[in-house]
Formats: C-alpha cells, structure tokens, sequence
C-alpha cells in the first residue's frame, strides 16, 4: 500500500504498533537540532489528560474513505477503525475472526472457502449480511468504480459475466470459489479493500455511477467499525465517535478520536508537545537524534520498501530505444548513496535496499523470499564509472571538471516529485546531489498529497518518490502492483505507447500464471523471475527497506499495529 512517510523491516515477524499500504514513519532528516529543540525533544511533553478523547495526527486529507478506493497507509489505518471485514489482526499480531464468526472452512483442494458470519449491524442500524460482502466484492472489480486494488481479486474464479463465484448460501454464510490454491487468502480478507461498504448509501449517492466514492466525501456516512465519522472540517481535521453497533462495542475504550489533518511535521510535532496530540506519525527530520533517547519515540518494523520511480513514458525518454531508457535508468540507481541517506536522513537504522522485495518476506512455500545471493547492486556504494558507461551508451558524453565531477552533454535534466515531507526532502535532496557528480540536473518538485496520488497513478511525472507497504506478506503482493491491469503501476508499465517503454506482455501472463500455478515451489521460481523482469527495466529503484517511527505519550497505552502499516487505536487507554 502506499506510504506517505517513511518505514522498513528489521525482522520477519509481526510486531505491534501501526499497520501498510500506510503508517507512516519519519526517519528523520539530516539536520542537527538546536540545543534547545534537543533539550525539548530528550524530555517528556505536555500530556493532555482527557481520558475517553485520543487526539492522533496520521496524515493530511485523505484521498478516500471509501475502503474499496483507498490505496495508502493513512487510507487504510482510518478504514480500520471505521469498517470491519471477516478479519482483522489482534493486538497479538494473530489474524483472528472480525465479522466471520470462526476461521473460515477450507474445502480439501484448497479451492473453496465457506466463511460464517457473526450477526451484526451497520452503524444505522440495519442489519448486516453475506450479500453485502457479494455486493462489496463485485463492486470492487467493477470498471467504473476503477479500484486501484481490484487486482486482488484476481485469485477469486470469475463469471462469464466478470461478476465474482462469490455466493450468499443464506444471510450469514459466504461461499467462495478461488480460481487456484491461495496461501495468503485469508490475509486478503482482513485488508481494507475487502470490506463490505452499504449498498443503500453508495447507489443513492450515485445514481449514474460517475462519482463512486461520493457516499464518504462528508461526514456522517454508513459504516460498520468501532467508529464512525461525525464531523469531517476538509484539510483541518475530522472526528470519530464510537459506534454503539460494532461488532466489539462494549470492548472499545475510546469514545471519540479527533484527527488532526497536516502533512506539516514542525506544526504536528508542536502540537504534540503542546498536548493537543497524544499520537502523531511523523516528526521533523532534525529533531530524530535527540528524540531516541526519549521514552515516547518508537521505531517499530515494516514490511516494505521505500523507492523511487520512473513514469516510462516520459518525454524524457522519448529519443531513445528501450535498453537506452533502461540504461538511462539504471544508471541513475548507481549514483545513489543509500548508506549516506539511511545514516543522514532516515536515522533509524533503515537496512539499505538492494532489491525490491523487502528483507523478511515470507515466499508461500514455509521460506523467506529474499536470500543473500538477491541483490541487483551494491546498496552500500555507488559506481560512478558505471553510470557513467551507461549514458554514454545513451547517447550522452562527458567532459571531466577536474574535481571528480562531470559535465554531461546533451544536459539532462530531471523533473522529481515528492509529497510535502521533510524526510522526502531530506533524501530527495541526497540524490540530487549524487547525480550531480555526473552534471545530472535534478528539480525537486513538491506537491499535496492527493494531487501527488493523482499525478503518479495517471502517469503524469517523469521521476517521483514512491513507497510501498505489504498488505499481506507474500511476494505477489509487490509484483502485481506493476502489472498493466493495476491501479498501483504508477510507472505505466504496460500502459505506455512509447518506443521507449520496454514490452510488458510477458511480465503480465507471468503474474497470471503465479496466481494460477498450484505448484508452490514452481511459483517461488516464478516470482524471483518476475522481479528480475521489473529490476531490468530500473523502473523501480529500491533506496531503503522500511521501519516506522511515531511518538505516543507516555499516558497512552494500546495502540499497536502489523508490520503492514495499519493503526489500530479502538482499544486504546489513556491514564
């Protein structure tokens, strides 16, 4: 899922704090602090005591509240304290019954999957049933509700008619149909794009299907978690309050939660420490050093990977042969200082990437995916001369400054997006001056988050800054976001028509044939040889594996999160 701030494995196993496709941990940038902001940082803040009120900073204005059509971090922890799908994780990293009423029954050849159903109710009341989730489901592989994670379920059979083998035998029994054995099925649904939405509410807001998300633009929405939203001030905050219909309602301890909406991590960070916040996702850069020895810092894992991307269609490659692109591509992964970038900026002991599939992740066959022999580069050094022989073989030459720098001819420079951060400014700022060194322009751009969402899905950069969370943990996971039919492949994979953009057919029907193979250590091959096909055509550039730093004070207890990035804050306490 994707990130709005910086995380990384450390281990392969769950812990707990926030969960992915979103939280969101700062690592710092690579200033130093003032002696007074150190001073401030080392010692306790301001505690705001109002005991049944969480006050939490997450993000800015979400893109969407719409679980169906949120697709980042922020997106996802809000989804999870207002909607409830078949599952959820537990404070004890255990994937445990939410509205299913027990695990759910798996026919012999791993095919069908028959799930009970807790009796529950929407937050208005009405009841609940096994047709919203059919409904739900199919909506989500609708094309004019364009999900950008309907490719998930691609793993459940579908209809002649592309409606899903999803059936409710009675109100409270689901009958799945998968098109193959899937080890991460019940994984799926626990992740927010599974859950169900209200029928009722979505087609009334929506008469003629042009506007899908229009049903949770406003406060005061239909939902079925332990919260719903009352009240919703657009770019300034919202508040949750608890909904007396949750499933678990009598074991949610908050009563309300008021989210303050900034991307501004200065003005964040002082109002946690004037204890307007008890929760926040991010800190500034330069306050990380002094803030370790803080007992309300925490750096929890991730399982994910913060990189950058190239859109493949971009004019920038435009004169130039696929391979010259790639090159070109290649050549400025090289340059990349990860180590300067994970010990002046990140701060919090990030691992430096030298694959895209994360340190940790499991690979469905009783493994782990990544070994010492994947490594697609050096992640602790650059090579300057190889980049170098890379561009010119592009097309470009160079003369020597004499200082250990270059002038490149024709001049080449880079148009590169972030969202407003100050870690993202931090790195981008690092890799601006590695590219430097071989008179490569770099013109760091930065743009509101839900129009820097817009602009990478439709393709309209050359270079941004991107991260990805796991939803679930399973290499798949990361290697059909790139497939021509996701909703995730900001590069354009498959999606350019330009002579530049590297051919993506191939790419495709090896996802497919991952999703339908029942051969589980064939598939493990398969999917090493589908990142392969993805690191060729340096599309994708990994910088660092995440890890996720927030601050809590020290009267707050019960927050906890997966290594997938989503908060939970419904069974918070606050002394």
């Amino acid at each position: 899922m994707k990130k709005k701030i910086v995380s990384v494995l450390l281990a392969a196993s769950m812990i707990l704090s926030l969960t992915a496709c979103g939280g969101s941990g700062n690592a710092g940038a690579g200033a130093s602090s003032t002696e007074a902001g150190s001073e401030a940082a080392a010692t306790a803040s301001v505690t705001n005591t109002a005991s049944n009120v969480l006050a939490i900073n997450l993000a800015s204005e979400p893109d969407y509240l719409d679980p169906t059509l949120s697709s980042s971090s922020d997106g996802g922890s809000l989804a999870e304290n207002s909607f409830a799908g078949l599952y959820r994780y537990n404070q004890q990293e255990e994937l445990v019954p939410a509205i299913a009423s027990e695990m759910p029954e798996v026919s012999d050849d791993g095919i069908t999957y028959t799930v009970k159903l807790k009796e529950t109710k929407w937050s208005d009341g009405s009841d609940l049933t096994a047709n919203d989730f059919v409904y739900s489901w199919n909506r989500a592989v609708d094309e004019k509700t364009a999900a950008d994670y309907g490719y998930l379920f691609d793993v459940i059979k579908h209809k002649d008619d592309g409606t899903l083998e999803v059936e409710a035998t009675d109100d409270y029994t689901l009958v799945i149909t998968l098109a193959a054995p899937c080890p991460y099925f019940t994984s799926l649904m626990a992740f927010p794009t599974f859950f169900p939405v209200p029928q009722a509410s979505v087609e009334a807001a929506d008469p003629d299907g042009t506007n899908p998300g229009a049903w949770a633009q406003e406060a005061g929405f239909v939902s079925n978690g332990a919260y719903t939203l009352s009240e919703w001030k657009h770019n300034e905050s919202m508040v949750y309050v608890k909904n007396p219909n949750y499933y678990d309602a009598e074991n949610v301890t908050m009563d309300e939660l008021h989210f303050m909406l900034s991307a501004d991590d200065t003005a964040i960070y002082a109002a946690y420490n004037s204890g307007d916040l008890d929760f926040a996702d991010t800190v500034p850069n330069d306050e990380v050093p002094a803030l370790k020895s803080n007992p309300e810092f925490h750096v929890i894992d991730n399982l994910g990977t913060y990189y950058l991307a190239f859109n493949v269609g971009a004019d920038l490659f435009k004169d130039k042969t696929a391979q010259q692109a790639a090159d070109i591509r290649h050549a400025i992964a090289l340059l990349i200082d990860r180590r300067y970038i994970v010990d002046t900026v990140a701060q919090c002991d990030q691992i430096p990437a030298d694959s895209y599939i994360p340190v940790g992740m499991s690979d469905g066959n009783g493994g782990i995916f990544k070994d010492d022999k994947v490594s697609y580069y050096d992640a602790e050094s650059t090579d300057v001369e190889q980049a170098k022989s890379l561009l010119e073989g592009a097309g470009y030459s160079f003369t020597d400054n004499g200082d250990g720098t270059y002038a490149i001819s024709p001049a080449l420079t880079i148009p590169y997006i972030i969202n407003e951060n100050t870690v993202h400014q931090g790195v981008a700022e690092c890799i601006q001056q590695d590219l430097a060194v071989l008179g490569i322009e770099m013109n760091i751009q930065t743009e509101d988050w839900n129009v820097f969402l817009e602009d990478r899905k439709k393709g309209n950069y050359t270079f941004a800054r991107e991260g990805w969370l796991a939803d679930f943990d399973d290499p798949i996971n990361m290697l059909e976001m790139f497939a021509s039919n996701s909703g995730n492949d900001d590069p354009q994979l498959g999606k350019s028509d330009s002579p530049a953009a590297p051919a993506w057919d191939e790419y495709d029907k090896l996802i497919s044939d991952i999703k339908s193979t029942t051969d589980f250590a064939k598939r493990v091959e398969m999917m090493h040889q589908a990142e392969d096909m993805l690191m060729n055509t340096w599309a994708v550039i990994p910088v660092y594996y995440y890890n996720d730093l927030y601050v809590q004070k020290g009267n707050v207890d019960g927050v906890y999160s997966t290594i997938f990035g989503h908060k939970f804050f419904m069974y918070a306490t606050k002394k």
